[in-house]
This record gives structure tokens, sequence and C-alpha cells, in this order.
């Protein structure tokens, strides 16, 4: 089937951003349907498979590069946040095991709050310290369980190429249970989907996964953060807006999941 390429023309790219629209809906409602079956694994990858078809399909198919981790190797993954699409690029390169932590805002859209419920999602309030608390614990707890988790640390996204501060929260929880970090680069989709922008645009999307980091190396998650961070800057080509100097981040970053 032949795809729309890239155009410079207005019609080229309103014809395929309607197009990669319609991809999208058709394949999301086929995976809607099949969501109502029994066993979250299935479920999980019933929904890989629908990302990576999404991708394939508008001509956009994801390079990944470097060790994916496996559900054995139990890490929390964290990744730098472009796009509204980052989620579903992770979901068509992760294996089922892993979950999402998602902002609580989500459940009130109501298709995607019934996909990523059946999918084993789970929601925090970032404007709640309290609930961010809780949250923090259940990550923990999870974790220990030997659930594999992703994460944005950035928690948020707009159009302005950078690094923005992390929240430490998934650091903390790796760190407490003594389980690695899996930093993850996405680069194409703050181009593909801009967070100002409502029709896709042709373009290539790639996930670079880092070298897993041992968190029980560190003398504590502020550290463990810094780290990652810089493995994911080395190989992102974008800036760090951090505005703090790195041995005053856990400040900046201190407050969030």
């Amino acid at each position: 089937m032949q795809t729309p390429t890239a155009s410079a023309s207005r019609p080229g790219r309103l014809f395929y951003g309607l197009y990669a629209w319609l991809v999208l809906l058709l394949v999301v409602m086929l995976v809607s349907i099949c969501l109502v079956l029994p066993g979250l694994e299935r479920r999980r990858a019933i929904a890989r498979w629908g990302a990576a078809t999404i991708f394939r399909l508008i001509g956009s198919p994801i390079e990944v590069r470097g060790r994916v981790p496996t559900g054995e190797d139990v890490a929390v993954v964290v990744a730098n946040h472009q796009s509204y699409l980052d989620g579903m690029i992770l979901t068509a390169v992760l294996p089922p095991q892993y979950t999402f932590l998602i902002k609580r805002e989500m459940v009130r859209v109501p298709v995607a709050s019934f996909l990523l419920r059946r999918l084993g999602s789970q929601f925090v309030d970032r404007t709640s310290s309290g609930h961010r608390q809780r949250s923090a614990r259940k990550l923990v707890q999870a974790a220990r369980d030997g659930s594999a988790l992703a994460v944005f640390p950035e928690g948020t996204f707009d159009a302005v190429p950078g690094l923005k501060p992390f929240h430490l929260g998934a650091f903390r929880a790796a760190w407490q249970a003594g389980l690695p970090i899996a930093p993850v680069v996405i680069t194409g989709a703050r181009q593909k989907l801009p967070a100002d922008r409502w029709l896709p645009r042709p373009g290539a999307l790639a996930v670079e996964f880092c070298p897993i980091i041992a968190s029980s190396g560190f003398a504590d998650q502020q550290a463990l953060v810094r780290v990652a961070r810089d493995a994911i800057l080395q190989r992102l080509g974008e800036p760090d807006l951090d505005p703090a100097p790195a041995e005053h981040r856990e400040t900046a970053a201190a407050g969030g999941v």
C-alpha cells in the first residue's frame, strides 16, 4: 500500500495529516474492541501490535536502537517527553509487561481513559502533594512486586525543543526498591506532532535505549537522576532546560512523580 510522503505543499500536508488521523481512529477502534478480552498481558500485546501498526501504515515505522529491556529486567523506564505520540511510541516498542504512569487529567477523556485502564495504567494527580506521595508508595510496592514501569519524568511537553527538569518520584521508587533505571530517548515525535498542532506531519521516529543503570550503586535518588538525565541528553540533540546547576537539580525536580 502506498502511504503519503512528505510534501512541501499545504494540500499534501493536509492530506497526510487527515490520513494519519483516519488510520489512528480505525486501528484504535479495532484495538478497543479487542481490549474487552480477559488477560492483562494479552490486552497489552494487542495494544503493542496496534501502536506499531499505526506507525507503519502512516509511513513512520519506529527505528529502535540499543537493547530493549525485557520484563525479566524489571527496570523502570524513564523517557523524554516530546509529543502526545510518546505513549503510543513506547507502547509499540516495549514488552507487554510494562505499565505506564499517566497524569490524572486523562481520566476525563472517555475513550483514552477506557483504553488506559484496560491496559493497567496508573494515574497520578501532580497538583496534590498527598496524591503524589501515595502514588510514589504505590510505585515502590509495584516495583517490589515485579511490575515493570514506564514514566515520562518531565511530566509535560511543549513545542520548544529541550529536556525539562525531572520529577523525582520514579527515581525514588527505583532507588528504594533497588531496581535499575532504563533511560530512553525518543526523537522525531516533536516534529511529527508538535504540541501546538493537531495534524501529524510526515517524518521519521526513533527510540534509543541507553545502557541500564543499576540504582543500587548510588547514595541517593538525586545522583541517580543526574546520571539518567545525562545519558538522555547525550543522545537527544536538544538543550538542557533545567535552569538549576547540576548539584542543585534535586531542589528543582523535587515534589512530583
